[in-house]
């Protein structure tokens, strides 16, 4: 048995550069999603305003990721990647002069949006290209490290933006900041070598060919499985979208506070990614999956229940920890059981099945803690998540069946 080698994808340099970019990525959109948070609660006191903040999210998803899954089959990833950063610039300063002028919240919801435009072109890009990068057997290694990337962006991120708000009282330096983080971001990605179209076919695309993502999602069972299960627990543990209320009026911690709640998921995600990049693949993957995101669902109740700011930072954390399981599994199955002329479609579907369970999670958290409450609302979530866990491992076999992640022959 050969020995395995934690940093064996970092021997290649357009994964270090993709690395990097990726890193960038998830740093500038944590920081805008904290000050934007902070921004428009301190302007309103609204649980709905900021489950609408989800709803500016969803609806650039949901109109473009057949299209965008389309491209990135077809088109060159890296390039696609390069516009993302481009219509993620010009969000941030759209955000930086909604908050300077005191614009109407439309505003703000408006440059959400475009930002959503710019993660939906490139997340199946994104999500396409690491197999292109690195060989067959290192794509797991990669996947590891690139989640563990951004989460580590995920906890600089949220601590950075809110220092940077209690300092200034105001969110204008982190949407500024994220501008200058999302150009650097554009040049990491132009640097990667790999320009090559998945899709050199030639042939028109069609309806057909705009669905194929769908389809082999559909049929193949462990795939679908497992993205059906992170929705689930994306959609009822939106205990994120309510940190700014948590922050404010329950823990109250202030902007400071707040940032490190938001880190607090991340911080747990890297400290399990290192664990994992150094341990061999997972040999009952379908079986750590379910238990992962039961732990999430139990974490999310304590999370919801807590009054006490210790007890809520450890509760996240146990939530990005066991989350980032999920994620690595997950991530590994979509890319080793798609051909490369479909990871790109495939990569939309997963891509606006997390997409759409996060923002809509924000939204059904905000709407009905506007009605309840935002302790009943996040306790309901992740009660929702333990029993729906457990209607999932009976109604999928072959997930509970699902051995180690390596490439079906």
């Amino acid at each position: 048995m050969s020995r395995h080698e934690p940093y064996a994808a970092f021997r290649i340099a357009d994964f270090r550069f993709l690395l990097g970019a990726l890193f960038i990525i998830s740093m500038a959109h944590k920081m805008q999603q904290v000050a934007v948070g902070w921004d428009i609660y301190d302007r309103t006191g609204s649980a709905m305003a900021l489950g609408w903040l989800g709803v500016a999210m969803f609806i650039p998803v949901l109109v473009l990721f057949l299209p965008a899954g389309q491209a990135a089959d077809r088109f060159s990833r890296r390039s696609l990647m390069m516009v993302s950063f481009a219509t993620a610039s010009i969000a941030s300063l759209g955000l930086a002069w909604a908050s300077y002028s005191a614009a109407s919240l439309t505003w703000i919801y408006i440059a959400v949006a475009a930002n959503g435009v710019a993660q939906t072109i490139s997340r199946p890009a994104r999500g396409a290209i690491i197999p292109t990068v690195v060989p067959g057997e290192l794509v797991s290694n990669a996947v590891t490290w690139s989640t563990a990337a951004g989460q580590i962006a995920f906890i600089g991120g949220p601590t950075l933006a809110g220092m940077l708000i209690a300092t200034g009282n105001s969110a204008i330096p982190v949407y500024l900041l994220a501008f200058a983080l999302n150009l650097i971001g554009f040049f990491c990605v132009a640097r990667i070598s790999v320009r090559r179209r998945a899709d050199n076919s030639g042939a028109a695309p069609n309806l057909k060919h705009l669905l194929a993502g769908l389809v082999h999602v559909w049929k193949t069972r462990v795939i679908f499985a497992s993205i059906l299960l992170d929705l689930v627990a994306v959609l009822f543990g939106g205990a994120v979208a309510l940190l700014p209320m948590y922050a404010k009026d329950i823990l109250m911690v202030g902007p400071t506070g707040l940032g490190w709640l938001n880190a607090a998921p991340a911080v747990g995600a890297v400290a399990c990614s290192v664990i994992m990049g150094h341990m061999p693949a997972h040999k009952r993957a379908g079986v750590t999956l379910l238990w992962a995101v039961a732990g999430f669902g139990l974490a999310t109740v304590v999370f919801g229940l807590s009054h006490w700011f210790w007890l809520s930072l450890f509760a996240l954390f146990l939530t990005g920890a066991l989350d980032n399981i999920s994620v690595v599994i997950r991530l590994t199955l979509v890319q080793l059981h798609t051909p490369d002329e479909l990871r790109g479609r495939v990569s939309a579907v997963n891509s606006v099945f997390i997409s759409s369970s996060n923002e809509l999670g924000a939204f059904r958290a905000g709407s009905m803690a506007a009605f309840t409450g935002p302790v009943f609302a996040v306790v309901a979530g992740g009660i929702a998540i333990l029993a729906i866990v457990a209607m999932q491992a009976k109604a999928f076999p072959e997930l509970r069946r699902l051995k180690s992640l390596t490439k079906p022959a």
